[in-house]
């Protein structure tokens, strides 16, 4: 288990990647999203890297998670860049839309639902993880990281219900742990993780959040995960862990 972050209000004042080596690359996936941007802000005020770079389909260049060759295109832009990447950070997703919501009853599952969060919520990430991993350098600490979700862990499933996210976000897991596997033979010192950000006041969740549980600002979100980032070991690569850095059974 991580040592647990600080509060969420002490949280926002001592975010520090120190870490990681001074002068490296961070790269943040969903930069045009509330946690997207947040991280960013967090990463920048560390001055802990040389660049933040932001990617999105809004982006120059563009990365859509949907178009391979976009991915790819985004890889090999941040390739061209000078200094080692340090850090990226996936802060992409998919819950709802006006098209889709998530299934109360097994009645409501529907083919186009289920296939739009597999390609957003696993397929998506992994194909961001077949190009951005070979980034990382051979040495030093090096990190990518994929939001996940608590819902996607099995073992803690009590309540059932949606089933699209929960299946694409269990897939999600899976990957990030194969990954992590190869990962470590190729480079020694590299992390691969899948966190949870726990309830995040964005468009994403706010039409779920339940009352009486914590909801956090993208800011206090984003502050709590990186400190759970900057304490990251090679030991807990492949692991699968809350904002709070509490380890989540798979």
């Amino acid at each position: 288990m991580i040592e647990q972050t600080p509060s969420i209000t002490s949280a926002l004042s001592s975010v520090q990647m120190n870490s990681f080596e001074q002068g490296g690359i961070a790269v943040v996936i969903g930069a045009s999203g509330g946690i997207g941007q947040a991280f960013a802000q967090h990463l920048a005020d560390t001055k802990q890297f040389s660049q933040i770079i932001g990617l999105s389909r809004s982006s120059t260049p563009p990365l859509d998670l949907l178009d391979e060759g976009s991915i790819e295109h985004c890889a090999g832009h941040i390739a061209q860049q000078q200094g080692d990447v340090r850090l990226v950070i996936d802060a992409t997703g998919f819950l709802h839309n006006d098209d889709f919501q998530p299934e109360k009853t097994w009645r409501q599952i529907d083919p186009a639902s289920m296939a739009h969060n597999f390609a957003i919520n696993a397929i998506g990430p992994a194909l961001l993880m077949k190009h951005f991993l070979p980034l990382l350098p051979a040495q030093g600490k090096s990190a990518f990281v994929t939001l996940s979700a608590r819902v996607g862990s099995i073992g803690d499933n009590h309540i059932g219900g949606w089933y699209g996210y929960r299946a694409a976000k269990a897939a999600l897991n899976q990957l990030v742990k194969t990954m992590a596997v190869e990962l470590a033979r190729k480079k020694r010192d590299a992390i691969c993780i899948a966190l949870h950000p726990g309830t995040v006041d964005t468009r994403l969740s706010a039409p779920f959040a339940k009352s009486g549980l914590p909801v956090q600002t993208p800011m206090q979100a984003t502050a709590n995960m990186l400190g759970v980032i900057n304490q990251l070991s090679i030991d807990q690569n492949g692991g699968f862990f809350a904002y709070d850095g509490s380890a989540i059974q798979w």
